[in-house]
């Protein structure tokens, strides 16, 4: 990358040049967390009026702007600058006040160029107001998109940040040009899927096992549905992980993640959640009506968790439970298969403890006394967490115990004494569960960590075994070899 060696001040676009993300849609995610009803109403009433829209934006969402992600090849381009003795401005579309501070948090000049609530400053607008400030081909600019080639046609070095097609037309005149390459990559959209949490739905092949419903129909029809949820799941987690920026850039790992990082941008994330919600929806409705329901009732209860339930303490694990509990329900509906009440009264409240479990491995591996970003939980309230935890085990086992008596089990189980025996190793690993949450020995995410765990399966699968013999599954299975 070549050095400017003039002293002519050097001009930075903000959004997606100096910060590898865009302040208006960082305002925008932030309002919506805040204020969900009054930032749509915004949003709405000023689509044709963008300054004034960033300026409300920004006053609901009281963006802090030192922890947005910065491009780091055009930081060091600052750096050299300074170093030179040269004058370091920033110019943005974005609003003022926010320009100002992130100025400030990164010591450059005070001499700003924003938008105020009335005129955006964009484009040709933008060229006009740095000519008139520092005369034509009297600066140097950086920026990263078509709309900024009003401005390099005014400046004397252009700077172009991941725009190919503005380069090779700047190079094409002959002006001056330094090109700073990168952008964001599809594994990088891909791992903001989360796809390793799609382990979480074989949740809904539990109604097929309990029931005993082997059949090449009904296992089609159960994975259809883990598609259909795994897509679900995943336009949830982009809308989670782009409600939660400021929260996951405090986190000690979450830091790290697509969106938080800027390792991808917000608009291709808004744009993911609308295929996948498209793909769950649709793949769900030509299973079966009842499981589209399940589907839709899922996306909206989670997005009411990501919106305001995950930040209300112990109501948020109950609605963490309730979406477990949903992917059993889902799994039902998919395959038409029966389920026992018992069965929900069963899982309930074993995803309560692991629930309660995820957040005393939060509060465990914590560094610091505070109470969790966006949660509201501290240390202090992990002796509760471990009695709410105790209590959904405890309550899990009884309900298992409970329902060896049904009808359902009767007609299912021919020798029912061994399902008593099968709740030894459940119960074993519901406890282990616990007691590696409370001393911060698995990962952030219960289901997960389950899903890893070598010990932990080993149990799952001795349960499953011993329920399995009592059927009489593994004498009509092996018979028939």
């Amino acid at each position: 990358m070549a050095k400017i060696k003039h002293m002519k001040p050097l001009v930075l676009d903000v959004d997606g040049t100096f910060l590898r993300t865009d302040i208006l849609f960082e305002c925008f995610w932030a309002a919506l967390g805040k204020d969900p009803i009054r930032t749509l109403r915004v949003s709405v009433s000023n689509l044709n009026a963008p300054a004034r829209l960033k300026a409300e934006l920004a006053e609901i969402s009281s963006l802090r702007t030192d922890l947005l992600p910065v491009e780091t090849e055009v930081v060091k381009l600052s750096t050299d600058a300074k170093a030179d003795g040269r004058e370091v401005i920033l110019a943005s579309a974005s609003h003022h006040p926010l320009v100002v501070q992130l100025a400030k948090d990164h010591d450059l000049s005070e001499r700003i160029f924003a938008s105020d609530g009335r005129t955006n400053l964009k484009g040709a607008h933008k060229a006009d107001v740095l000519v008139e400030a520092f005369g034509e081909a009297g600066f140097d600019y950086a920026g990263n998109a078509s709309v900024d080639r009003a401005v390099w046609a005014k400046a004397d070095h252009a700077i172009v940040v991941r725009d190919t097609a503005s380069a090779r037309q700047i190079e094409a005149r002959g002006q001056p040009l330094t090109q700073v390459k990168g952008g964001w990559r599809l594994a990088d959209v891909l791992r903001s899927f989360r796809p390793h949490q799609w382990v979480k739905n074989v949740l809904l092949l539990l109604p097929m096992i309990a029931a005993h419903a082997f059949d090449a129909g009904t296992i089609f029809a159960a994975f259809m549905g883990i598609i259909a949820f795994s897509a679900a799941a995943s336009s949830i987690y982009l809308v989670n992980d782009l409600l939660d920026l400021e929260a996951d850039r405090l986190h000690a790992t979450k830091h790290k993640r697509p969106f938080a990082s800027g390792a991808v941008p917000i608009p291709i994330g808004m744009l993911c959640f609308v295929l996948l919600a498209a793909i769950a929806l649709g793949v769900a409705s030509s299973l079966s009506w009842a499981f589209l329901g399940v589907v839709a009732f899922y996306m909206a209860l989670s997005l009411a968790y990501s919106l305001k339930l995950k930040r209300m303490r112990w109501v948020d694990i109950a609605v963490l439970a309730s979406l477990y509990t949903l992917r059993v329900v889902a799994g039902a509906a998919a395959t038409g298969i029966y389920i026992s009440g018992y069965l929900l009264v069963f899982i309930f409240p074993v995803f309560l403890a692991l629930g309660c479990v995820k957040r005393l491995t939060e509060l465990t591996l914590a560094t610091t006394d505070e109470r969790l970003p966006g949660r509201g939980y501290g240390r202090a309230d992990r002796p509760d967490l471990l009695n709410v935890a105790g209590l959904g085990v405890v309550a899990a086992l009884v309900a298992f115990f409970l329902y060896s008596f049904t009808e359902q089990a009767i007609g299912l189980y021919k020798t029912r004494w061994l399902i008593w025996v099968a709740e030894i190793p459940l119960a074993w690993w519901l406890i282990r569960m616990v007691s590696l949450g409370w001393h911060g020995k698995q990962d952030y995410d219960p289901i997960v960590f389950a899903m890893k765990d070598k010990r932990g399966i080993g149990l799952i699968l001795m349960t499953l075994a011993i329920m399995f013999y009592a059927a009489g599954l593994w004498q009509t299975w092996f018979s028939a070899l």
